[in-house]
C-alpha cells in the first residue's frame, strides 16, 4: 500500500496514520496490532496517536527522550520488529536503484503517486516470483 503526500516535515508520519486507519484491524483475543518504524517517527505526537488506536508502537526508540513506553521496549515482539524493519526498507532501495523514484522526472502529485503505485507494484511483482520459486 503506497500513500504519497507533499513533503512537509511531518507529512511521512502524516501518511503513516492514515494507512494505519485504512489497513490495520482491532485487536482480536489478547494480541495487540503493532506497527514498526524507524526512529523519525519517535515522536510523543505519532506514539499517542498509535496507542489511541489500540496499537502497540513498535517505533525504533531515540537514545535520548524517546517517546516510546520502556514497557514496549523490552517485549520480545519489539526486538522482531525492529529486525523485520530491514524487509520495508529493501523495497524503498529497490524502487530507488531499480525502479524510477531516484530520478523521477514528474511534476505533480498526481503523477508522482501514479509513478510510486507503479514502482513498488513492480516490486511486488519480482517479489512474488521469488515466493512462488520451488
Amino acid at each position: 500500500m503506497t500513500h504519497t503526500t507533499p513533503a512537509t516535515g511531518t507529512a511521512e508520519r502524516e501518511a503513516a496514520l492514515v494507512m494505519v486507519k485504512r489497513s490495520i484491524k482491532p485487536a482480536r483475543g489478547t494480541r495487540k496490532p503493532t506497527v514498526a518504524a524507524d526512529r523519525g517517527y519517535d515522536t510523543a505526537d505519532f506514539v499517542g496517536a498509535l496507542t489511541a488506536l489500540g496499537i502497540a508502537p513498535h517505533v525504533a526508540a531515540k537514545t535520548q527522550g524517546s517517546a516510546v513506553p520502556a514497557h514496549i521496549k523490552t517485549t520480545e515482539g519489539y526486538a522482531v520488529s525492529l529486525r523485520r524493519r530491514k524487509m520495508i526498507e529493501e523495497a524503498f532501495g529497490w524502487v530507488k536503484d531499480i525502479g524510477t523514484l531516484r530520478r523521477l522526472m514528474a511534476r505533480g502529485l498526481d503523477k508522482i503517486r501514479a509513478h510510486a503505485l507503479l514502482n513498488f507494484a513492480a516490486y511486488n511483482l519480482t517479489r512474488l516470483g521469488n515466493l512462488l520459486a520451488p
